[in-house]
């Protein structure tokens, strides 16, 4: 991907960024205090993944041999067939997305991501309160929002 800053990774994909354009909408509006950002991705040897992506809100993510990097608390990446979204919160050790897995409309989910082809497919509700939820939650422990516990 060619992309370097915002306006270029919306407009890497024509065809898709309506429903880009419509999923940052949503973001923006269901957590606020998520200030969104390009991340560049990260240099090969570092923590991270090297993909581009649009972030929402930061923190410093650090790997088992100490090494870390600036990363987004949601990160939403336009992959060759879906647009991918991930979640960097944890609640009692497990990702925040599987309280909501199957609930969304995803195309597909992983560990602490979920995909999607179209916006309109979605489950907008859902996605907002997970939105939403996520940034509560990073809000209450920015240092470490990977981590986090309910209750602490």
């Amino acid at each position: 991907m060619t992309a370097d800053d915002l306006n270029d990774y919306f407009g890497f994909d024509p065809e898709r960024e309506p429903d880009l354009r419509k999923f940052d909408g949503l973001i923006r509006e269901a957590a606020r205090s998520l200030q969104r950002h390009f991340h560049a991705g990260t240099p090969a040897g570092s923590a991270g993944m090297r993909m581009k992506m649009i972030g929402y809100g930061r923190f410093r993510y650090s790997i088992k041999c100490g090494k870390s990097t600036d990363w987004p608390v949601i990160g939403v990446a336009l992959q060759r067939s879906y647009i991918s979204v991930y979640v960097s919160v944890a609640v009692d050790g497990h990702p925040i997305v599987d309280r909501y897995r199957g609930k969304l409309g995803e195309t597909r989910s992983g560990r602490n991501n979920f995909s999607f082809v179209r916006f309109d497919e979605l489950e907008a509700e859902m996605v907002a309160k997970l939105v939403a939820e996520t940034a509560s939650m990073f809000n209450a422990d920015p240092e470490n929002p990977v981590r986090y516990r309910e209750g602490s």
